[in-house]
């Protein structure tokens, strides 16, 4: 046994390093084509800039390269500075953008080039298309991140359901992520959004915040104002257990909200009774937190035979698990719908849903939501935050 325990040890000492330098090379990889590719194209080649343009531009890009690893130290770190978080993350989605539109600046490029558009004068209108999508996008995706989430409506047909429970207003509230940038107004302008529409079920499917409850206390605190006439039922998301998980479910409790840890309520109308199940994000399980970890079978115990069951449960991957449970709908955020175009070609590597409804095996039907908040750069382009209104119907 001591020996086995002496060569595992080995064996991670071995490995550390090893996934240091993976993610040091990946890190490196990113920058590079992150910032690389614009300065390669807008700045270094074919525009024949001015000395003093040149020069510029240079600094301005590769010095954000440079200072970026620094600034998500320090503003994501163990010093959790929210300043150097917000000029690290609006560093990110700007260059993310940039980067795209310089990489699609080679379809403007291709049509002079037929034109026999010569350079330096094609290669300048290719920078001066890409900078001013930018500039336009970053605009518009700011505006879009601040503002209160749009309610997207959708029915959702539940064979199961009830006549009792027709027409029941479920309101779905995720990634409300709230973090360095102080958005205690627009989390109150977001309650009275979601009271307005007078649902009967609402919940929050997770990622409520980046950062402790001490931090976060006065952004959060608006949710304690939403009302619903049948239940607030509320799960953990992934960045819950990047600091406290179990501290994020004892406040939801303290403002109102029942939290589905690996659990289940029944409401009931019209003498109909809907089950509202709820488990760990698929993270939980890693994080060390005694007790975490997503357990469907546990969040079913004891619900009634026959009974329709929605399940909150943060990632859309999750779904798997509810298809082999027989659950009717699960709604899920971590998406945002992709956020910043075209990321969510990335998203839907590792999710079966980006947005929307679909379904997946027989009976089970899968509500994404893009969410209503955003993480990292305050940037939403071509994925709009929602506040998503799921209205439940029963068959016939």
């Amino acid at each position: 046994m001591a020996e086995t325990e002496q060569r595992i040890e080995q064996q991670d000492r071995v490995a550390r390093p090893r996934s240091r330098r993976v993610f040091l090379g990946f890190v490196f990889a990113a920058l590079v084509l992150l910032f690389g590719v614009p300065w390669w194209a807008l700045v270094l080649s074919g525009p024949q800039w001015p000395v003093p343009v040149f020069v510029a531009g240079t600094v301005l890009i590769i010095g954000a390269a440079l200072v970026l690893p620094y600034l998500m130290i320090i503003g994501h770190g163990p010093r959790t500075l929210d300043w150097a978080a917000r000029i690290g993350d609006t560093t990110i989605g700007v260059a993310w953008i940039l980067f795209t539109w310089t990489v699609l600046g080679t379809v403007p490029r291709v049509v002079l080039a037929i034109a026999d558009v010569e350079n330096p004068l094609r290669s300048r209108l290719v920078a001066a298309f890409a900078v001013g999508a930018t500039l336009v996008l970053v605009c518009w995706g700011a505006f879009e991140a601040m503002r209160v989430p749009r309610v997207r409506v959708t029915e959702v047909v539940l064979p199961r359901l009830g006549p009792g429970l027709d027409g029941t207003k479920v309101v779905l509230l995720a990634d409300t992520h709230f973090g360095p940038i102080e958005r205690s107004r627009w989390s109150a302008r977001t309650a009275a959004a979601v009271n307005a529409l007078e649902p009967d079920v609402v919940a929050h499917a997770g990622d409520i915040a980046d950062g402790t409850v001490a931090r976060r206390r006065a952004q959060a605190a608006p949710l304690g104002d939403i009302r619903a006439r049948l239940a607030r039922v509320y799960v953990t998301g992934n960045h819950e257990y990047f600091g406290e998980a179990q501290a994020w479910l004892d406040h939801m409790a303290e403002l109102g909200w029942t939290p589905l840890h690996n659990r289940h309520v029944v409401v009931e109308r019209g003498g109909d009774r809907l089950v509202l199940a709820g488990i760990d994000d698929a993270t939980a399980v890693g994080s060390g937190l005694p007790g975490h970890g997503a357990n469907l079978a546990d969040a079913l115990a004891g619900a009634g035979e026959g009974l329709p069951v929605l399940l909150l449960a943060h990632q859309p991957q999750q779904v798997r698990h509810a298809v082999a449970a027989g659950v009717d709908l699960q709604v899920s955020g971590h998406t945002h719908g992709g956020q910043i175009w075209p990321f969510h070609y990335l998203v839907r590597v590792d999710q079966p849903s980006v947005h929307g409804l679909t379904r997946h095996g027989e009976r089970t039907q899968l509500y994404t939501t893009r969410g209503a908040g955003f993480w990292g750069p305050p940037l939403r382009v071509f994925a709009p935050s929602e506040i998503s209104l799921l209205i439940l119907r029963a068959p016939g």
